[in-house]
């Protein structure tokens, strides 16, 4: 008679491959045979490779790879990785109170229960780290890098490499005067991070001149035999100049050393293309593509198949646009590091193919179609466009939502022109992976609608997965398909801005930017709290009650190339199951000493479970979660 222990590996290897890590977990308690047999490397490999084809980051240290992990170090991380996917898609993360728990020594893993949401019953200090920023510096813009290093741009130009676990930094580029960070890529096989400084030099819309800096810094490689310890360096890759209001730059191959940009034509209303097809030669390519440009979509480019793709999301669909590399060549131009040179744009080349594809709208909770103001809203706003510009929006009188009559149809709940994108977030599988696994890439948009006689703001957020090329070969809609299936935190709500109160006097004036970050299939934000008699219309207050937010989007799981589809964890909405596309916003405790209000910067890291924040007096906050 056969039974478990006599099954040949192989086999039990077959099955393995079926089960999640829950099962393995079941089956090896069950005898020491099986115990060790599905503890073993290719096991855990495969459980791997199902988290990675579930957008789940792996929670590697410093630049990693899973090559470079033993088998014992790969069970850890793949396990590390299971809990903080359940902890984040299934209830409201906890403080993972061993995050940063010093080597010999034991935390209290009590969390008492209080009523207090501000974190401050829990006893461990080793959930959240404070680590320190430049001396005499504000923050700009804060990134992690790996678990161990975080990028730091201050307000003067300086950009700070920071070491997460000794609190210093460790290498520093200061141009002695004021740049802006645009770009950040990082590449771990190559223990490069590559980014974009960027300042503007003169002029205005068609004739507004930039620089950016192309930078990298490079962190070594340790030896084990070695007892000095180099640490990494910065340098300059490629100087060069834009013409036009630059919208943004890609750093679409860092190994082929292949850059674009876009660049909104005023004079035209279009999108032209910058590209360095190697920035190791003094060249350029700057055509306009003639695709328009709208004040409500939004842009983003990604390297596909040899072609340049840009990515444009409007209200109820997405376009996608192709550009060859091998027809970008033919257009290339010589360029120069002389102070008097500007590049031209050259000429008008279309794409060589477009293609779109309609998002899939769902039926919302009933109070996601309450006015999120007292007051109806007859005036015209402004609104920020291509480059930071800001245009004015004709508003017609509009009525806002109502109820969806026909459930197999919904409409976008948001099409009227009351709503507005404030800002979108693209993000694109960016942590190591395997070959094995096809890219996803997914868009956060943050709406908005302003009062303008009350100057309130008040948002929802969507979120939808998208592939390149889009798969457009579905006749009808698939219900268990979630690509462009439109996901929202539907309740209107207040998020706290930042930002600068003097901007430079060479750029338009912009509203303070929203306290958002993003992270695949995440997003945190810091959002005002009013009281249950608040007159929702009113100004709002400066030093009023504030939380820290945290939604999950239902998790996906990617069945080859251009399909994914629920995962099955984390059912979103009610807990009866209704309003399945319905983010369950929740919120984050946080420690008694980090007071909101102060927070300059926000981000977020998937990977480690973690929420960043710079404050005003020089401190960085990385709060862990499970």
């Amino acid at each position: 008679m056969t039974s478990l222990q006599n099954i040949p590996y192989d086999l039990l290897l077959s099955i393995a491959q079926y089960l999640d890590l829950a099962d393995i977990y079941a089956l090896q308690l069950t005898c020491k045979h099986l115990g060790y047999a599905l503890r073993t490397r290719p096991v855990y490999r495969e459980m791997a490779v199902s988290l990675l084809r579930r957008c789940r980051a792996l929670p590697l240290y410093g630049f990693r790879r899973l090559s470079d992990l033993s088998t014992d170090q790969l069970v850890e991380v793949v396990n590390r990785a299971a809990q903080l996917e359940r902890g984040w898609l299934t209830r409201t993360p906890r403080p993972a109170v061993n995050a940063f728990i010093p080597e010999g020594e034991d935390a209290l893993n009590e969390i008492t229960n209080t009523a207090d949401a501000t974190g401050w019953g829990i006893k461990s200090r080793y959930w959240y780290k404070v680590v320190g920023t430049p001396p005499d510096e504000e923050v700009d813009w804060l990134s992690p890098i790996t678990a161990s290093y975080t990028l730091c741009a201050t307000k003067s130009g300086r950009v700070v490499c920071w070491d997460v676990h000794r609190d210093v930094g460790i290498a520093e580029w200061n141009p002695g005067e004021r740049w802006e960070l645009w770009k950040c890529r990082v590449e771990f096989d190559q223990r490069i991070v590559y980014f974009t400084m960027a300042k503007v030099l003169c002029g205005k819309d068609d004739e507004k001149v930039m620089q950016f800096e192309l930078m990298q810094i490079h962190f070594p490689e340790q030896t084990p035999d070695s007892d000095e310890q180099v640490g990494p360096s910065f340098s300059n890759l490629r100087s060069f100049k834009t013409l036009g209001i630059v919208m943004n730059v890609f750093l679409l191959d860092p190994e082929a050393r292949l850059l674009a940009g876009f660049v909104w034509i005023s004079r035209l209303n279009s999108i032209g293309l910058y590209v360095l097809l190697d920035w190791n030669k003094e060249e350029y390519v700057f055509i306009d593509t003639g695709i328009q440009c709208t004040n409500t979509a939004n842009w983003s480019c990604i390297l596909c198949d040899g072609s340049i793709v840009i990515h444009s999301e409007e209200a109820t669909f997405a376009t996608q646009h192709f550009f060859p590399l091998s027809v970008l060549a033919q257009y290339v131009y010589p360029s120069n590091p002389s102070s008097e040179f500007v590049p031209r744009m050259t000429t008008r080349l279309k794409a060589t193919r477009s293609i779109s594809r309609g998002f899939i709208f769902p039926v919302l909770p009933p109070e996601s179609y309450v006015p999120p103001f007292r007051q109806p809203i007859v005036q015209n706003i402004l609104i920020t466009g291509p480059g930071n510009q800001i245009h004015p929006i004709i508003l017609p009188h509009a009525d806002d939502p109502t109820p969806v009559t026909d459930l197999n149809n919904p409409p976008n709940p948001w099409s009227d022109q009351l709503w507005y994108p404030e800002s979108a977030h693209f993000v694109r599988q960016w942590w190591p992976t395997l070959p094995s696994v096809p890219r996803l890439s997914c868009t956060v948009v943050l709406l908005a609608q302003h009062h303008p006689d009350t100057h309130v703001t008040k948002y929802v957020l969507a979120q939808h997965y998208f592939t390149v090329p889009l798969d457009t070969s579905g006749t009808g809609v698939d219900p268990n398909d979630a690509m462009m299936r439109m996901w929202y935190v539907s309740v209107p709500f207040e998020v706290y801005a930042g930002g600068d109160e003097d901007e430079d006097t060479y750029e338009a004036p912009t509203r303070q930017r929203p306290l958002l970050a993003v992270d695949f299939g995440h997003a945190v934000w810091l959002e005002h709290v009013r009281a249950a008699d608040d007159e929702e219309d009113e100004a709002p207050y400066e030093r009023g009650q504030m939380r820290l937010r945290f939604v999950s989007f239902p998790g996906v799981r990617l069945e080859g190339e251009g399909r994914a589809v629920r995962s099955g964890i984390g059912r979103g909405g009610g807990s009866d199951g209704t309003y399945q596309m319905e983010g369950a916003a929740r919120t984050l405790v946080v420690p008694k000493e980090l007071d909101l209000h102060d927070v300059e910067t926000i981000n977020i890291d998937q990977s480690q479970g973690a929420v960043i924040l710079s404050v005003r007096q020089g401190k960085i906050f990385i709060l862990c979660y499970e």
